[in-house]
């Protein structure tokens, strides 16, 4: 059956990239094989999501073991066995354990739900004028249009007239992006601006704070200062309001640790979203994780709480979430006291040196961003597809809607071969790119 329409052009509404797709007949682990015989790794698990590999055995298994038994039971209707089970194994992976867990199809809801149980917090503990959520003018929270209203994701942020009168409140500890930091360069101190966004919003009304831990693909894995995300803490701490980490990209592992904010003693978040490291690729599947205290006031409360949407917490998600956090388990990614991917920061340091197209390199664990120079990531992602790597870009994160990269961010699993792989094609690559660009043709 024909794919296009009568004009000849695709029926289906899909965001692209900047060089065409490629037809694929399977993948396995790091690899995506083409329908014309060759083979790629995957070096930036799909949308850094993909984070224990393709087609893994134990989870394609699990989940046809339940497909055969039973895909959909609703949690206000049948026991939901395993979604206990899952969330319990969710709050043990990342260091919780008596956290309440909310399952959701994806980071977008996730990150929904956590504002909507921090406003209950709030109200459930007397202070009912707390309903602001305070952002940063860097980042993504879900692709909803009022979280987009809520995010620095500046190309995609909804029109004024769309976005509910809302915007992010404070500017991140990042070069280039936080507007007047008095310092050379970000340091702890610039979580001041945490504190002045609140005093301007009316302390009273702000319920939380949310913030991604290490900024993900909007900026391409800025890691911010040593100590600063206990610093917003104690500031959040100190006005009665709450902190919400997005972790939808970064946890479970991606960053090196099981939360990206464990590479900060003493930043622990009220609430935590988790997803595209849950689901792994898989299945939709998302958490929003609260601390047992507030989970309490919200229960003791009366109050009702969020909906989920019809299609969170199935047996089927179970089933596979609990496969994918026994795979990380294996793997060494849930453990808090060995940071993983010290390789991957290797091969991007040595890849990148003495290459003057590449402007900067950040990143932590297993996610990385190598910024370009300006006019070379649709030139980049054809050069890296040639030789084999496939990885995804990052555009559009200066203040002035300019500054492009790609994004490097292989499976937590990626074997020593796959990995030796990256650093060759990424390495031939680069020296490509810069021959292209020193030497453009016309």
């Amino acid at each position: 059956m024909s794919t296009k329409n009568a004009a000849g052009a695709s029926q289906l509404l899909a965001a692209r990239l900047q060089i065409p797709p490629i037809a694929y007949t399977h993948a396995y682990g790091s690899w995506i094989f083409s329908s014309d015989g060759q083979r790629y790794l995957d070096g930036s698990s799909g949308i850094i999501n993909v984070n224990i590999g393709h087609a893994h055995p134990q989870v394609v298994e699990a989940l046809r073991d339940q497909a055969g038994i039973c895909t959909y039971a609703s949690a206000g209707s049948l026991v939901a066995s395993h979604m206990e089970q899952l969330a319990a194994a969710t709050a043990r992976a990342v260091h919780r354990p008596h956290d309440r867990v909310m399952f959701t199809p994806t980071g977008t809801h996730a990150n929904e739900a956590a504002i909507a149980l921090a406003r209950l917090a709030q109200r459930s503990r007397g202070e009912t004028s707390r309903h602001k959520v305070l952002t940063a003018s860097l980042g993504y929270h879900g692709n909803s249009a009022f979280v987009l209203a809520l995010s620095g994701h500046r190309s995609r942020r909804p029109h004024e007239d769309d976005s509910f009168g809302i915007s992010p409140a404070f500017d991140p500890p990042y070069p280039g992006q936080h507007v007047g930091c008095p310092f050379p360069a970000c340091r702890v101190e610039c979580a001041q601006a945490v504190r002045e966004a609140i005093v301007a919003a009316g302390p009273q009304s702000v319920a939380a704070v949310l913030m991604e831990p290490v900024n993900g693909t909007t900026g391409g894995g800025y890691v911010p200062p040593a100590g600063y995300l206990r610093a917003v803490r104690e500031i959040c701490d100190e006005y009665g309001v709450l902190v919400i980490h997005d972790e939808v990209l970064t946890g479970l592992g991606r960053t090196g640790l099981p939360l990206g904010s464990h590479h900060t003693p003493d930043a622990e978040a009220h609430i935590v979203t988790l997803s595209k490291g849950l689901g792994a690729g898989f299945i939709p599947l998302a958490a929003t994780m609260i601390s047992p205290d507030l989970a309490d006031a919200i229960l003791s409360s009366g109050r009702w709480l969020p909906l989920m949407g019809t299609m969170s917490a199935t047996p089927l998600q179970a089933r596979v979430g609990l496969a994918v956090l026994s795979v990380l388990d294996e793997i060494g990614a849930l453990d808090r006291d060995q940071v993983r991917g010290a390789v991957v920061g290797q091969i991007l340091a040595e890849a990148t040196r003495d290459v003057p197209v590449v402007t900067d390199v950040r990143g932590l664990g297993y996610f990385y961003g190598i910024e370009l120079a300006p006019g070379t990531v649709g030139d980049a992602l054809k050069i890296t597809r040639s030789n084999g790597l496939l990885l995804y870009p990052f555009v559009g994160y200066g203040r002035d809607g300019s500054g492009e990269g790609l994004l490097v961010a292989p499976p937590l699993n990626a074997t020593d071969a796959d990995l030796d792989f990256l650093g060759q094609a990424l390495s031939t690559s680069l020296v490509q790119l810069r021959e292209r660009v020193s030497s453009p043709v016309g």
